[in-house]
């Protein structure tokens, strides 16, 4: 395997730089897949920073079927109108696929 990582284009011989690099990336992702990095048992708590309150809005689309749509800011009816609107552009783009 490292030996095509030299020569993956067409007309390109091998490189002994690029297969050193393919090589150590290899081994790097390796050792961190057997190193794994410790976690602490408080991480994210009393870091000051603030839980983000997302809001959550559902619709029932037209011909059918559910829309939710989620944000951190709140979300408007202007913004849930143009959600629908949006999906039923896509829903009949895919019907003239077919």
């Amino acid at each position: 395997m490292l030996a095509a990582a030299g020569a993956l284009a067409p007309d390109t011989t091998r490189s002994p730089a690029r297969i050193k690099s393919t090589r150590d990336a290899m081994l790097n992702a390796f050792r961190r897949a057997n190193a794994p990095v410790d976690t602490r048992q408080d991480a994210g708590t009393g870091d000051g920073l603030e839980e983000v309150r997302l809001h959550r809005e559902e619709t029932t689309l037209p011909g059918g079927g559910r829309l939710i749509l989620s944000d951190m800011e709140e979300i408007t009816p202007a913004q849930i109108d143009a959600a629908v609107e949006a999906h039923a552009a896509i829903a009949r783009d895919k019907d003239h696929q077919r």
